[in-house]
Formats: C-alpha cells, structure tokens, sequence
C-alpha cells in the first residue's frame, strides 16, 4: 500500500496549436515542470506524443484549450486528442491556456532569449502545466 503513496507520476503538457505543439514535464516530487520540445502538428503528431508518453512513462496528460473566448477549432481539437488519449487509458485534464502564449514570449524576452517564435510553445506548455500542477495541490 506505501508503493502507491510513494509512487512518482509524471505529466505531460500541451500547448496545442494548428502548426506547432510545446510540450512540457514534471513529476508530481518535484511539481516543477520543464519544456521538452516542440513537434510538428501532422499526421505523425499522434504518434510522437504516444511515443513521449511511453518513454517518459507519463500518466497524466494537461492539454490547454481557450476556455472562454478563443479559438473554438483549436478547444475542439484539442479536446479531440484528449479523447483519442484517454481511449490509450491516460488520464487527460484541460486547463485553460487564455494568455499562455503571450506570458511565454514574455518569459522568453526577460531571459535574453532570441528567436521566440522557435520557442514559445514549448514554454507555453510549461506554463499550463505549471498552472495546473498548482491547483493539484
């Protein structure tokens, strides 16, 4: 019974976009998420997500969709790769993302970083699994 009180889990972020999802991670010892990189959103987009998903051995995926006024495609197909997920028995949480974007490129200007668009989804996907991880506490 200890194991399970014990037991590190990991979770997947998402800054879902039309062209480009960031990505994040963090365990729930450390509650400290980090990005991980940027994919293509094509056909292969769904398999290189299950691929992370394994590899890192991630329970828990947090995808950000606009909750309020936003882009309803972008809540829609998010929502639809969380179903596809959890049909893959991995719990999936929605978290709003309303900001994210423009708080990553902020992050990203104040840390002397060049080339933002390369990166802002990624640290976008850290945001929203940041946002998350706090209100799981």
């Amino acid at each position: 019974m200890t194991e399970n009180l014990n037991k590190i889990k990991y979770f997947l972020g998402v800054d879902y976009g039309e062209s480009k999802i960031g990505l994040a991670i963090a365990d729930s010892e450390t509650r400290i998420a980090f990005v991980y990189g940027t994919l293509k959103n094509d056909k292969k987009m769904l398999q290189n997500i299950l691929n992370i998903i394994g590899k890192e051995k991630i329970e828990t995926v947090v995808i950000g969709v606009p909750k309020r006024s936003g882009d309803k495609n972008i809540t829609y197909a998010g929502e639809k790769l969380g179903e596809t997920l959890r049909k893959e028995n991995i719990d999936v949480y929605y978290q709003d993302e309303k900001y994210s974007t423009k708080m990553a490129r902020e992050n990203l200007k104040e840390k002397g970083m060049k080339k933002i668009g390369r990166l802002d989804d990624q640290e976008a996907a850290k945001i929203i699994l940041e946002n998350f991880l706090v209100l799981i506490t």
